[in-house]
């Protein structure tokens, strides 16, 4: 899945041509979170606890015999990222941790493991039925940590969060709901870049490639908006016969077109001096006339495709760039020049909005997640997720776990 984190960046949105309904506010309010702070999904979401964000002084899990293996691992480079072996007690909160919360997201990993790691997913599916401890003496025997720096070798960066929108749609235009999702359209490929978000939403061409190409329909383009920034989504969709169904809506593609950032454009119009949501959302309550203009801003516009959402699937988030699906609360986007996909990753944040130390797995990407202590972290589905991820942008420190007897990237991919 690529998706999109927000500070004052890009806000994409569905035919901006559609005749705005009345703004929602509730789903406003929702689809400004993820818009502003960084958003970057079961019918239940997630719940992310506060915990002790200090340092352990020493590391021997309850119970085990196991001590860490003596460090002899050196520094070593990525394009982005320099990382540096640790030992154990420098992860705050390790002792602590959920680890068997964390092992469904391991277990995902091994769908598609990365050569580093493909020898260890026999081990990691038995581990899935033990306990903490053993989980915890397995990992000190078998993985080295490195704390993650910059180049200049400062260790702090940002962590933002992500969330999969769930929306109510119809399989037809009418009765409110006129704001389409589009598919791939006809002969898409041959043009690059394709048209631009004003000309699909204008230009006759443009509509004739785009014909009998709509998954479904929304009522309002913030809700489209919200989707686009996303990467996927949940539908709540009606058929023509009534029924309704859960369905993904998952990211297909774009139409190359440069990303520009719908907040940057209203401050640089002089249209608000707050480019927060509160600030966006009133502007658009007072300018329903000028909401295509400031879409229309952004040229960019998102392409998705529709997959089944039932069983075991519902249960986990869209695929993210690993191609695995994604675990609420365990999943995180990162820069792979930083970090390659499939690694294990230790992530402790102070708050404020949440305090977290956990053990996390990078398997996603974002076009706003770059640099070398940069996470995306996915909270789940929902508007309770969607709240979360929408405050989320603190501090962030990260650890890798890379296997003993391999130096770091030299068996990724």
């Amino acid at each position: 899945m690529v998706h999109q984190t927000i500070a004052i960046k890009t806000i994409n949105a569905s035919n901006a041509s559609s005749k705005i309904s009345p703004m929602n506010l509730n789903l406003l309010r929702l689809a400004s979170m993820a818009l502003i702070v960084g958003t970057l999904a079961a019918c239940s979401t997630t719940s992310l606890p506060t915990v002790d964000p200090s340092p352990i002084p020493e590391l021997r899990p309850q119970g085990s015999q196991s001590t860490p293996a003596p460090i002899t691992a050196a520094a070593v480079s990525f394009p982005k990222s320099r990382w540096l072996p640790v030992a154990w007690s420098e992860l705050p909160g390790f002792e602590s941790d959920a680890l068997h919360e964390a092992w469904n997201a391991w277990v995902k990993n091994c769908e598609r493991p990365t050569p580093a790691f493909a020898g260890l997913c026999s081990e990691v599916r038995r581990l899935s039925i033990a306990n903490g401890d053993e989980q915890r003496a397995w990992m000190l025997a078998k993985f080295q940590p490195y704390r993650v720096e910059a180049s200049n070798g400062s260790p702090d960066g940002l962590l933002t969060a992500y969330y999969e929108p769930q929306l109510d749609a119809a399989r037809l235009p009418g009765n409110g709901y006129n704001v389409p999702l589009y598919q791939l359209p006809t002969g898409f490929g041959t043009r690059k870049p394709w048209y631009s978000r004003q000309q699909i939403d204008t230009l006759p061409e443009a509509q004739a490639a785009l014909a009998g190409r709509a998954i479904a329909w929304l009522r309002d383009p913030i809700d489209a908006l919200v989707l686009h920034i996303q990467g996927s989504g949940r539908l709540r969709l009606t058929e023509p016969n009534g029924q309704v169904r859960l369905v993904r809506v998952a990211y297909a593609g774009t139409n190359d077109q440069p990303y520009k950032s719908v907040g940057r454009w209203l401050l640089d119009q002089n249209l608000v001096r707050d480019a927060t949501w509160p600030g966006i959302s009133a502007w658009i309550a007072a300018n329903p006339g000028r909401v295509n203009e400031m879409l229309w801003s952004n040229p960019r516009y998102v392409f998705f495709r529709e997959e089944a959402l039932e069983g075991l699937d519902a249960e986990f988030g869209p695929k993210g760039a690993l191609g695995v699906p994604l675990t609420p609360g365990r999943s995180i986007a990162v820069d792979r020049q930083s970090i390659p996909y499939g690694t294990p990753v230790w992530l402790s944040t102070p708050g404020p909005t949440v305090a977290l130390n956990r053990m996390v797995f990078a398997q996603d990407t974002g076009s706003a997640i770059l640099g070398a202590v940069r996470a995306d972290y996915f909270t789940g589905w929902g508007a309770e997720a969607g709240e979360i991820a929408g405050r989320l942008k603190q501090n962030l420190r990260l650890w890798t776990f890379w296997p003993r007897h391999l130096t770091p990237g030299s068996a990724s991919r």
